[in-house]
């Protein structure tokens, strides 16, 4: 069972590139033979050679677009197999530890953002992934910061968070409460809850990526 999807799905982009290439195939010979039935009409040549052209070029840049959403379709659920899927994401977690701006980066460079509850059962799943992934007593990086604003908390597409899930047991001082030193949202992996740390500390991450 394992074995059948993925060679399914190469099965598939192996019919579709052969489909494409045809496609493409027919296309230049259907421009050479309009070329070749108005030889003896110079004046609309050029038009018609002109149109063919065009129509060509547009169909080709479809067909490579085509292909590069299946490229990432691909890519993506090569991810979510190895990652977490929790509603319409995908979760893929990085016990390498980083400063802030380094894992937001390398998460971008792989198509994701920082990861982001948005709600409470988000919050707890993507919780319980990280106790599995990272360990029981850890801290990962969210995709939350102020930076842009002190006290306006936002995520990575610039977006202020409704959903937040600051700790504000009797073990620390209410959070956040690290003013302008402290501009990044962390995970507990203990029980999910949310601290703003210093931008500059190393800690694991955890990616999002869209399901498409």
């Amino acid at each position: 069972m394992s074995t059948s999807a993925p060679h399914s799905t190469v099965s598939r982009m192996e019919f579709r590139g052969f489909s494409v290439l045809l496609g493409v195939l027919l296309l230049i010979h259907c421009s050479l033979q309009q070329q070749t039935a108005i030889k003896k009409k110079p004046v609309k040549k050029d038009t018609l050679r002109d149109a063919a052209v065009v129509a060509l070029q547009k169909q080709i840049d479809e067909i490579i677009q085509d292909l590069n959403l299946l490229k990432e379709k691909q890519a993506l659920q090569t991810v979510c197999l190895k990652g977490e899927k929790i509603h319409g994401k995908c979760f893929m977690a990085d016990p390498l530890k980083k400063r802030y701006h380094t894992a937001s980066e390398d998460c971008n460079s792989l198509g994701g953002v920082l990861a982001t509850p948005a709600s409470a059962e988000e919050n707890n799943r993507l919780r319980d992934y990280i106790r599995q992934t990272v360990g029981s007593n850890g801290e990962v990086w969210l995709g939350v910061n102020d930076m842009t604003t002190e006290g306006q908390w936002m995520d990575q597409t610039g977006s202020t968070v409704t959903y937040k899930n600051w700790d504000t047991s009797n073990f620390r001082a209410p959070q956040p409460d690290g003013g302008k030193s402290q501009n990044c949202a962390a995970m507990l992996s203990t029980d999910g809850k949310w601290l703003d740390e210093n931008c500059r500390d190393e800690k694991p991450s955890v990616c999002e990526f869209n399901i498409v």
